[in-house]
């Protein structure tokens, strides 16, 4: 079983392993003036990355229901320093969307490390440790954003991937030293492991209805992380790299809601949770819509858009760890694949609102994709018989 220390660890690196996909959104502005692009066409890399984080997913991800968990996250993570390296030295803009590709197939580790707790995890106490590790991977999302902001303005774009690069680097050191090791059960072949993958989503409706909702949620606070680049560097604010990675720092009271999150999530109808979740979500979006030059307004709808995503994310990751236990790895791909995807479509659908109609439009938007989710939850729950 695990220790409180093993968890704060795994909490720890999982932070600072996420964070690799999200240290290239301040940076978009940056990247545009060295290469010469629209600020649009340098965005890319954000949605980019995200692909490669859910091509990762689901190529590597199940391998850890084959080979033993730690050995897989010690060499993923050597070959995210890599690839972060090779972004850090690009001459070519397109050598970068190739690395970006890289860093998100790399920086899966948490979705490694997430099936190894809840594998190791009592039943009492598993939503709990989830709740854990998913403040350290949203502080770390946060958090990232934050840095990359200050160290891209001080000493330039490339030195936030050789930062990142170093931290892998040091993580790797700490994670042969103290993660437990960690053996599945699963016999068969690579072949037969993804064609079971299939299988769950057609026998396990709480697995789709989760995996639905989450990628719409990952899409709305995907294209808001993406695009409040734009609307606080372009007039009222004319905001630069180092002021717009601060706003990063409000949204870490999601993080202090994951545990709580958890917790509730043990129990007997955890899918309450995604109700609040979608109502922060519209309130937040009411808030960036009167925002104007009222900031203040718009870090509060920071604070509440993160604690509603925490909410649905938290919630619907715990139910899916409760279905098949020696599958963990394979639901997980399957879940946050979808997610992910979703992640990169918002990007590039909050990108292309901008483009279109500036932050109402975007607005408007973000406001339907979460009533077409509130749409869905409905329609599952008048299923709800079949559900865990």
């Amino acid at each position: 079983m695990l220790k409180r220390a093993d968890i704060l660890l795994m909490a720890f690196c999982t932070g600072l392993i996420v964070a690799n996909i999200y240290y290239c959104q301040p940076l978009v502005i940056l990247i545009a003036k060295d290469f010469k692009l629209t600020e649009p066409v340098a965005g890319k890399i954000t949605y980019l990355t995200q692909i490669g984080y859910a091509l990762g997913l689901f190529l590597l991800v199940p391998l850890g229901d084959m080979f033993e968990r730690k050995k897989q996250i010690l060499v993923i993570t050597g070959l995210a320093i890599l690839a972060l390296l090779v972004a850090a030295v690009s001459q070519s803009f397109f050598i970068l969307e190739l690395a970006s590709i890289l860093i998100g197939a790399c920086s899966i580790v948490p979705q490694l490390i997430l099936p190894m707790a809840a594998n190791l995890s009592n039943d009492e106490n598993r939503g709990a440790n989830i709740g854990i590790i998913m403040s350290g991977l949203l502080v770390g999302i946060l958090a990232s954003r934050a840095v990359s902001g200050s160290i891209g303005f001080w000493l330039g774009w490339r030195a936030v991937y050789y930062m990142a690069a170093a931290i892998c680097g040091l993580l790797i050191f700490l994670m042969a030293k103290r993660f437990p090791q960690s053996y599945p059960n699963f016999k068969g072949s690579y072949k037969e492991l993804m064609h079971s993958m299939f299988g769950y989503i057609k026998t396990q409706p709480a697995l789709r209805e989760t995996s639905i909702i989450n990628f719409l949620a990952f899409a709305i606070i995907s294209a808001f992380w993406t695009t409040m680049v734009l609307f606080l560097a372009n007039p009222p604010f004319n905001f630069q790299t180092l002021q717009i990675g601060l706003f990063g720092i409000a949204g870490a009271a999601g993080a202090l809601a994951a545990p709580l999150v958890g917790r509730l999530s043990d129990g007997n109808n955890p899918r309450k949770n995604l109700m609040i979740g979608f109502i922060l979500q519209l309130i937040s979006i009411a808030l960036f819509y009167f925002t104007n030059n009222h900031l203040y307004l718009f870090v509060i709808g920071i604070v509440l858009i993160d604690i509603g995503q925490q909410a649905i994310h938290v919630t619907n990751q715990t139910r899916i760890y409760t279905l098949i236990p020696e599958a963990r790895n394979r639901l997980n791909t399957i879940f946050m694949s979808v997610s992910f995807i979703g992640a990169s479509c918002g990007s590039a659908l909050g990108l292309w609102l901008w483009d279109q109609g500036g932050w109402n439009l975007f607005c408007y938007g973000m406001t339907g994709i979460i009533l077409l989710n509130i749409l869905i939850y409905q329609f599952y729950g008048k299923k709800k018989s079949q559900f865990k």
